[in-house]
């Protein structure tokens, strides 16, 4: 059973592609005619050019909507398609969930005639994010044996351009910093299920942090200490998209 058969059910409601960040994934594929998204999920973020999706969980694929492309239950470290089948292929916050990120960016490399797309994000930028730094420091330690390095990435790839994509005070897609300066979204249980890092630290680390979050809200010690976020309408927490022409 993968992560996301356990918090995936309802992912395509919490998890809406935020147009903001489709239009910069749309011109890092640049003119290619056809894609494979690696990782695929529910399908946030596939262009019309997707001529096949890679996702291993089965509670994922069934929330494709109709007419998305094909898929193939497949893990992004064996992926039965031929070598060159797709002009570009991306992979969008996927690979710190990878058992093997080797193989899974060989895999990348090794399909793409001429472009990979990776979203991702940089550790050390997103482990400052507030929530994490301050209210759940044991999630950002845990999130650290599994998150990615740029650098390495950008080294698996023979090289990369690293572009910072600041999320938007109104993002709609609801992964773990889209809610910067939206704190109380973190006290909704709904929220937290489509956030694959909840999911894996469990409520014994998770509950004490949220009850001062929520003391922090109500008194309003929150709102004074980071009263410079609520005058901004984009923030750099760590995402990053990597475009490599390998």
């Amino acid at each position: 059973m993968t992560t996301y058969d356990r918090i995936g059910a309802s992912y395509a409601d919490t998890r809406r592609p935020d147009p903001r960040i489709a239009a910069r994934i749309r011109r890092a594929l640049g003119g290619a005619a056809t894609v494979i998204n690696v990782g695929a999920g529910s399908g946030s973020y596939e262009p019309s050019e997707t001529v096949w999706a890679v996702e291993p969980s089965a509670v994922m694929i069934a929330q494709r909507p109709a007419g998305a492309a094909r898929v193939l239950q497949a893990s992004a470290e064996s992926v039965p398609l031929a070598d060159d089948s797709a002009d570009a292929v991306m992979a969008l916050l996927t690979v710190h969930h990878w058992g093997d990120l080797e193989a899974g960016i060989g895999e990348l490399r090794r399909l793409a005639r001429q472009r990979v797309v990776i979203f991702t994000f940089d550790p050390d930028i997103n482990h400052r994010f507030w929530l994490l730094e301050e209210y759940l420091p044991q999630a950002a330690v845990f999130d650290g044996t599994r998150a990615v390095a740029v650098d390495r990435l950008v080294g698996l790839l023979g090289g990369a351009r690293v572009e910072t994509v600041p999320v938007p005070h109104d993002c709609t897609d609801g992964f773990l910093a889209a809610f910067w300066r939206r704190p109380e979204a973190y006290l909704d249980p709904q929220v937290r299920a489509a956030i694959s890092l909840f999911a894996q630290i469990g409520d014994d680390v998770v509950r004490p942090g949220l009850a001062r979050l929520e003391e922090d809200l109500s008194c309003g010690r929150w709102h004074d200490r980071h009263a410079g976020l609520l005058e901004r309408d984009v923030l750099d927490v760590g995402y990053r998209l990597l475009v490599a022409d390998p």
